[in-house]
């Protein structure tokens, strides 16, 4: 698969872990920045990485910033993305399987890199389950196209 990573100042200290965590995958990695501690702005990476997942040039995105709320935040308003702030391995593999995030946040200040790294992998390992969870993500979509449920 080919991975979409996009990261703040405050999710700098992920950065490795996840690189890592991407190479021991054998997946290919589409790295949008930052790579500096300097301030800079979430929603600009955000918007590149899920430009990138909607378009097809990633398969998934992984967003790093201090909390990753932000990101998930603003990730969540490009159409077609379902990004999941993610704190736990269970979460991360539920997210897969059952919501079928194709994005998901992750916050330096909150997850130490080894948490991360457990997270990344088992995010990329699980695969969505469908069934029942489909058809729960086609009323979300509804929403977000504007739908009545």
């Amino acid at each position: 698969m080919k991975i979409a990573l996009g990261s703040d100042h405050g999710g700098i200290t992920l950065r490795e872990a996840v690189i890592k965590a991407v190479a021991d995958g054998g997946h290919e990695l589409i790295d949008f920045g930052t790579d500096k501690s300097d301030s800079c702005d979430y929603p600009d990476y955000a918007l590149l990485v899920a430009n990138a997942v909607v378009s097809g040039v990633a398969d998934k995105g992984i967003l790093l910033c201090g909390t990753g709320i932000g990101m998930s935040i603003a990730a969540n308003k490009v159409k077609g993305i379902r990004c999941a702030h993610v704190t736990d391995v269970f979460s991360a593999q539920m997210c897969a399987e059952h919501n079928n995030a194709n994005v998901i946040a992750l916050g330096g200040r909150i997850t130490d890199p080894d948490t991360a790294y457990k997270i990344v992998t088992t995010y990329l390992s699980a695969a969505f389950a469908g069934g029942r969870h489909q058809r729960r993500l086609d009323k979300v979509a509804a929403i977000e196209n504007g739908e009545e449920l």
